[in-house]
Parts: C-alpha cells; structure tokens; sequence
C-alpha cells in the first residue's frame, strides 16, 4: 500500500514526532483528559527492515514538514 507520510527508521523518531504534534496542539488539555496525542504513528511490521510512520494529514505540515510517498507492505500496527 502507498503511504504518503513520515516515514522514521527508529520507533523514538515517530515517538518524539508524535509528541511534537501533541505540544503544538496543547495536548493532552488536561490530566484526565482522554485525547492524548494530535497523530498516532503506526509500526510497519511486514516490512523488512521494519520502520514507523504517521500518515499525512495537513494540520501537521506546519509540524512536521513536507510527507513523502512510500510502500507499506502487509499489515501496521497503531501505536
């Protein structure tokens, strides 16, 4: 499957990417509340060597940068 995204060799590139996007936005709003994080990343497990990615979504542009296109084969894992 085609991806257009943020595609991170290490899980603790997609973490910190994750985090960013949740400081931008203000989250979590509270302790309690349940919305954490702004994106999930997801884990390419088919894939060999195995990496991780956020799909794209225009509120994190500004974040994140500009996506790219890449292959993810077989099935992810949300994180």
């Amino acid at each position: 499957m085609e991806v257009l995204g943020y595609k991170y060799t290490l899980e603790s590139e997609a973490i910190q990417a994750r985090k960013e996007c949740a400081d931008y936005y203000g989250l979590p709003t509270s302790p309690d509340n349940i919305t954490i994080y702004w994106v999930d990343y997801f884990e390419a497990v088919d894939n060999t060597p195995v990496f991780w990615y956020i799909v794209f979504d225009e509120s994190v542009r500004a974040i994140l940068g500009n996506p790219t296109t890449f292959d993810v084969d077989g099935n992810s894992v949300k994180k």
